[in-house]
C-alpha cells in the first residue's frame, strides 16, 4: 500500500481537466503551508471534455490568488477579453431580437437607476426606450469594439471577464500547481475501496498502485466515480427544468478585429455559442435529443457557420445536466463536472467549481479539519446551483418562438421553481422586482442589474396600448444624460 505522503495531512485529486488542476492550484495555496501534501492521479488515457471557452468575471479571483498576471497566462490560453453576451433570436417581438447581456462597471449604478424605473413604467403603458442596450457602457464599448478593461481605473473602470483554450488552461494550471509542488501521477483507477466506516480508503490502479489520503477529491467527470459510483450519492436531475443534454462543437478560424463578447443565437432546437479566441472561433450547438439528432444538429451547425468542408471535425458531446444532493460526503468532495452541470448558457462552469472548492476549504479549516460543517457546505452548494438554474431557465422561459416543437416546450412545458414563478408575478405586475430578488437573497449570483436586463432584453412587458401611451419626456432627458455620460467615458478603455 502507498501513501499518497507520509505528512500528517493528504489530499488525492482522481481526475485532471481544468477542474482537477483549479483543484490542485488552489489547494496548494490553501492548505499546503497548513501541513496538507496535495497529488493529483489523472489517466493518460481518459480525454477531459475541455470544450468550455468562456466565464463569468469572478475566474479573475482564481488569478489573483496564483498571483498570476494576464501577460502570463493569457497568450499560454489563446484567451481575449469578455465584456457580456449578446442573445440574438430568442425573441420574436419587435424591437427585441436581440439584447446585450452586459456585466457592470463603475458608471451603472446610475444608469441601473433609471433602467429600473424606465422599465415599471414600461409596464405603466408609457413610451420609453426600456431595451437595456441603451443603458450601459459596456455595451456601448461591444458596439465600438473595445476591450473592456480600462486605461484609467481611477476615472472608469468595469468588471470584465474571458474566453479562453480550455485544453490549454487546463495543461497552464497543470504547470503552475507542479510549481507549488503539487504531485502529479500519471495512471488510472481500476477500484476504489471502503473502510468499515464507509469512507473512502483508497484508490487501485493499473500499475498495480494503492493510494491512500486523508481527502479524496473526485474529479472525474460526469463519471463521478467516487461520489456516485463508489459512495453511491444521488443525483438530483434537471431535465424537467432545462431540456438540453448534447452539444456538437465545431472550430473555425479566427477573427481579425474581434469583439469582446460571446454571442449566443437560438436555432431550431437550442441556441448556438460564437466565441472569438486569439487562435481560433470556438463555435457550438446545444440542443435536446429529444427534439433534434446529433446528424441534424451537426449539419444546421454547419451551415450556420458555413463550415461544410468535411474536414472540419465536429465534436459531440453528452451532458449530465442536474446536481449531486451531496457534494462533500464521507471523505470525499466532488469538483466539477462530476459535481453536477447546468448547461453552458452563461459560462458559470468555472464559477461553480472555483466557488466549491473555495468552500470547501473555508469550511474544513472551519471545522478543524472535520467533516463537521459538511451539512452546512451542502447546502451552500446545493443553493448555489439551484438559484443559477433559475436565471438559466428564465432565458427559456421567457422566449417567444413559436416556429419548432421545442421552443413552445421550453415555454410552456418547463418546470420553474417558486422562487422563479414569484418573480414572474412581481415583473409582469409591474412591482418592484429588485425588493422580490433582495427578499429571495438571490442577487449574489446574479445581481439585479441581469435580471432586469434579461427581462427587458426579451421584450417581456404587456402589449403597448396605442390609445393610452403616456410619453414620458424625463425619462427621455435621463437616458439622454447617461448616453452622453457614456460617450465621454468610452476613450478610456481600448480597441480590440
Amino acid at each position: 500500500m502507498e501513501q499518497v505522503n507520509s505528512s500528517q495531512r493528504s489530499i488525492l485529486i482522481v481526475g485532471g481537466g481544468t477542474a482537477g488542476w483549479m483543484a490542485a492550484n488552489l489547494f496548494s495555496k490553501s492548505l499546503s503551508h497548513l501541513g496538507f501534501d496535495i497529488a493529483l492521479l489523472e489517466s493518460a488515457n481518459i480525454p477531459t471534455v475541455g470544450v468550455g471557452e468562456g466565464s463569468t468575471p469572478y475566474i479573475r479571483h482564481l488569478f489573483s490568488a496564483l498571483d498570476l498576471t494576464e501577460d502570463e497566462w493569457m497568450p499560454a490560453c489563446s484567451a481575449t477579453y469578455k465584456g457580456g453576451i449578446t442573445f440574438a433570436d430568442w425573441s420574436t417581438k419587435k424591437g427585441f431580437n436581440q439584447y446585450f447581456h452586459p456585466f457592470s462597471s463603475s458608471l451603472d449604478q446610475q444608469s441601473f437607476d433609471v433602467f429600473r424605473q424606465v422599465t415599471m413604467l414600461r409596464h405603466g403603458n408609457y413610451q420609453v426606450d426600456a431595451h437595456p442596450n441603451s443603458y450601459f457602457l459596456q455595451s456601448e464599448l461591444v458596439k465600438q469594439g473595445r476591450i473592456p478593461k480600462s486605461n484609467d481605473t481611477s476615472v472608469v473602470d468595469s468588471i470584465y471577464a474571458y474566453h479562453f483554450d480550455a485544453t490549454k488552461l487546463g495543461l497552464f494550471l497543470k504547470s503552475h500547481a507542479e510549481q507549488l509542488g503539487v504531485r502529479h501521477i500519471v495512471d488510472e483507477v481500476i477500484d476504489v475501496k471502503l473502510s468499515h466506516s464507509g469512507d473512502i480508503s483508497s484508490v487501485l490502479t493499473t500499475s498495480g498502485r494503492t493510494l491512500t489520503a486523508d481527502i479524496f477529491v473526485d474529479c472525474t467527470g460526469f463519471k463521478a466515480l467516487l461520489m456516485e459510483k463508489t459512495l453511491g450519492v444521488k443525483f438530483c436531475s434537471f431535465k424537467d427544468n432545462l431540456f438540453n443534454d448534447s452539444a456538437v462543437a465545431i472550430p473555425t478560424a479566427k477573427k481579425e478585429g474581434y469583439v469582446p463578447q460571446t454571442i449566443s443565437t437560438a436555432l431550431s432546437n437550442g441556441w448556438k455559442w460564437d466565441i472569438p479566441l486569439s487562435s481560433r472561433t470556438g463555435n457550438g450547438y446545444v440542443y435536446s435529443s429529444d427534439f433534434l439528432s446529433a446528424d441534424l444538429a451537426e449539419r444546421e451547425l454547419r451551415q450556420a457557420i458555413n463550415a461544410n468542408d468535411p474536414n472540419i471535425e465536429a465534436r459531440h458531446i453528452k451532458m449530465k445536466v442536474g446536481r449531486l444532493e451531496k457534494h462533500w460526503y464521507k471523505n470525499c468532495v466532488a469538483i466539477g463536472l462530476s459535481q453536477g452541470f447546468i448547461e453552458p448558457l452563461e459560462a458559470t462552469a468555472l464559477h461553480i467549481v472555483q466557488l466549491s472548492i473555495e468552500q470547501f476549504v473555508e469550511q474544513v479549516k472551519r471545522g478543524d479539519y472535520t467533516n463537521k460543517y459538511q451539512d452546512f457546505y451542502n447546502h451552500g452548494v446545493n443553493h448555489l446551483f439551484e438559484h443559477i438554474r433559475d436565471y438559466i431557465v428564465l432565458h427559456y422561459l421567457t422566449n417567444s418562438r413559436s416556429d419548432t416543437d421545442y421552443w413552445k416546450a421550453c415555454r410552456n412545458d418547463i418546470k420553474i421553481s417558486d422562487r422563479l414563478q414569484a418573480v414572474m408575478e412581481v415583473w409582469c405586475s409591474g412591482q418592484d422586482l429588485e425588493k422580490e430578488l433582495n427578499r429571495q437573497q438571490v442577487t449574489q449570483y446574479y445581481s439585479s442589474m441581469s435580471w432586469h436586463v434579461l427581462l427587458a432584453g426579451m421584450g417581456v412587458f404587456p402589449q403597448i396600448n396605442s390609445a393610452e401611451l403616456t410619453e414620458h419626456q424625463q425619462a427621455q432627458q435621463a437616458l439622454n444624460q447617461i448616453t452622453q455620460y457614456i460617450a465621454k467615458h468610452t476613450k478610456y478603455f481600448p480597441m480590440s
